[in-house]
């Protein structure tokens, strides 16, 4: 399995490992996570931190952890897929604390671009909840449109169509 380390002017994104495990529940299990699903309980959590990891070998894509450059984890970005999701989504999560710094958007252009130059991609979605501002904004910062006919995994979810460059 040949997972990426990608890098960006302030971002390492690398494969995730057990010692992110405690980050990732931390949100998972609090009130930040009710745009994505959450919160969960810990058994559930760790079902979603195996999926992320387990895309890789399933389909050579899945999440990456985003390290500010002094090892600081601060969230995660991804392509998901598989069953739960009708098309390959890119996807983010910051830690409590890291918004507001452009780091989603940084640690997503940077996914964004290995998807369509490396990976090939045609295209890509973003399903977002519809009450997640900050995340449509992010969306639409990457170029993505919205598109009222593509298939979701939550019905009120919006989706946003990302193309290649």
């Amino acid at each position: 399995m040949d997972i990426p380390t990608l890098t960006t002017d302030r971002l390492t994104l690398r494969p995730m490992t057990y010692a992110d495990w405690p980050a990732y529940l931390g949100l998972w299990s609090t009130d930040r996570s009710r745009f994505m699903g959450g919160p969960l309980d810990r058994d559930a959590a760790w079902g979603a931190f195996c999926q992320d990891h387990a895309q890789w070998s399933l389909f050579g894509h899945g999440a990456l952890m985003m390290d500010l450059a002094d090892g600081t984890c601060v969230g995660q970005v991804g392509i998901n897929h598989g069953p739960l999701f009708p098309e390959k989504e890119l996807g983010w999560m910051l830690y409590d604390g890291h918004e507001g710094k452009g780091l989603a958007f940084e640690a997503a252009q940077a996914m964004h671009r290995w998807a369509f130059g490396t990976q090939g991609f045609a295209t890509l979605v973003s399903y977002i909840d519809p009450e997640n501002h900050a995340s449509a904004a992010l969306a639409r910062k990457l170029g993505g449109v919205l598109d009222d006919t593509a298939a979701r995994p939550d019905p009120t979810d919006l989706v946003f169509r990302h193309r290649p460059d």
